[in-house]
């Protein structure tokens, strides 16, 4: 896993707006995230340049315009934040965030049905990875 400093809060708006159009320019950044709330264009330009620098982005010119483009994918970014939280918040120990999630906050059937449906999953992938290193 590559080391690289947290997104804030805004940093991560600004990515997931690059994740969801692909390689963009300040400007279409910044008109996507002003649908959101009110921002300069000279402060997204500062985040897309900071996120660059934090090795979230690239960038490149055509002809007089800088084109930012996702370094990292979704999935790795979310799974090192979450990685980080679970060490940082609950010690390492997945059990007690999940937990602390599913007793915090509102479950419906529809999630308990998906939660059991990971379970299960979950256990199959287990038994055959027992059953594979039992064999060899």
């Amino acid at each position: 896993m590559v080391e690289r400093p947290d997104l804030s809060k805004w940093e991560m708006d600004v990515a997931r707006i690059v994740w969801e159009i692909g390689p963009a320019s300040v400007r279409e950044v910044h008109e996507r995230l002003a649908q959101q709330r009110e921002i300069d264009f000279t402060t997204v330009q500062t985040y897309l340049r900071r996120m660059e620098s934090k090795g979230y982005l690239n960038s490149k010119l055509q002809g007089r315009i800088r084109i930012y483009s996702a370094r990292t994918r979704p999935g790795t970014v979310i799974r090192e934040i979450v990685n980080d939280l679970v060490d940082r918040l609950f010690g390492g120990e997945l059990m007690q965030m999940m937990r602390h999630l599913i007793e915090d906050h509102s479950v419906d059937s529809d999630d308990i049905a998906e939660l059991r449906s990971l379970v299960e999953q979950l256990e199959v992938e287990q038994q055959e990875k027992e059953r594979k290193s039992g064999k060899q």
